[in-house]
């Protein structure tokens, strides 16, 4: 079944989405005064393990994968939904959203040589420029004379999340030398079930049985990042991606970190420094002259990779 949306219909889905995942960064950074982070990871994707389940039935698209895609659906889940979510929760436990997100973004930078390495992507002029940008702006968040080096909590969380921010972009190369049988959409619960079953066991030896204070502020921000901020996330892509040109999605995503910051101070009472707006600036802009390409190319293929936040 294909969905087809309006381009005013494409629009608002797009923003809701974008929305959706600048605020569950808050709203993960909220968890974790609740349960370990481990357990947060478990508990959401199996939220949205459901989830798709649900929604593939509905659609009439539920699959059981062919042996050619098992490869990317192990690691896609390992490096993308385990490593890069989990890790992401044990840095909000002592990062700033505001830092933490910015750093995260950084994932497309590390993306851009790796292409080039791996599979043999040109690294051109204006790739090389928005790396140096984006890592003029990575090394201002680290600029000795602002960075209290002293904080090993701080320190440690902005090592997770840019530990994360390589994971994911593991898993974006991959994806990217991937080739699809199945719709990515149609192997996210497959994604989604492993993650559950890998997380949920690091989640018991680690941290043993959860004991969870549950009420209904903490259901409603599970509920929210398992459904809204995952399994909605592929469906929405999956049509946003059918109804706007690449180009557009692409500078669309950038406005991510920016919600996750503005949610931040708004929610949780974060300071929103000057060198942590330059710093954002910086790397969002390098991605964009980076990764954005000069004019639009001809429509991506059917099965082309979603990019979908955790």
């Amino acid at each position: 079944m294909q969905t087809h949306l309006s381009r005013r219909g494409a629009f608002l889905l797009f923003a809701v989405i974008v929305i959706a995942w600048g605020l569950n960064w808050t709203i993960t950074k909220t968890l974790v005064q609740s349960a370990s982070p481990l357990w947060i990871t478990a508990i959401r994707c199996a939220i949205a393990t459901v989830a798709l389940a649900a929604l593939l039935f509905a659609r009439g698209e539920m699959i059981v994968p062919r042996r050619g895609d098992l490869p990317v659906i192990f690691v896609n889940s390992i490096f993308h939904m385990v490593a890069f979510s989990a890790l992401v929760a044990f840095g909000l436990q002592y990062a700033a959203v505001g830092r933490s997100i910015v750093l995260g973004y950084t994932t497309p930078l590390w993306v851009m040589p790796a292409a080039w390495l791996f599979l043999g992507e040109k690294m051109t002029p204006s790739r090389s420029l928005g790396m140096a940008v984006g890592l003029a702006g990575l090394a201002l968040m680290f600029n000795p004379f602002a960075y209290n080096w002293a904080d090993a909590n701080t320190l440690a969380g902005s090592g997770c999340i840019l530990l994360a921010a390589l994971c994911w972009a593991v898993s974006i190369v991959y994806v990217r030398a991937h080739r699809w049988i199945s719709t990515p959409f149609q192997l996210g619960f497959w994604q989604t079930l492993l993650a559950t079953l890998v997380v949920s066991v690091l989640a018991f030896l680690k941290d043993g049985v959860p004991h969870l204070e549950w009420n209904a502020q903490l259901v409603g921000l599970f509920l929210f990042s398992g459904i809204i901020g995952t399994a909605l996330a592929y469906w929405a892509m999956a049509t946003v991606n059918r109804s706007l040109p690449a180009v557009v999605t692409s500078l669309g995503l950038l406005a991510t970190p920016v919600v996750g910051v503005a949610s931040s101070a708004i929610i949780l009472g974060e300071v929103v420094t000057a060198d942590l707006v330059v710093a954002m600036l910086l790397i969002l802009g390098g991605i964009a002259i980076g990764t954005i390409p000069r004019r639009e190319k001809a429509p991506a293929q059917k099965h082309a990779p979603l990019v979908v936040e955790s």
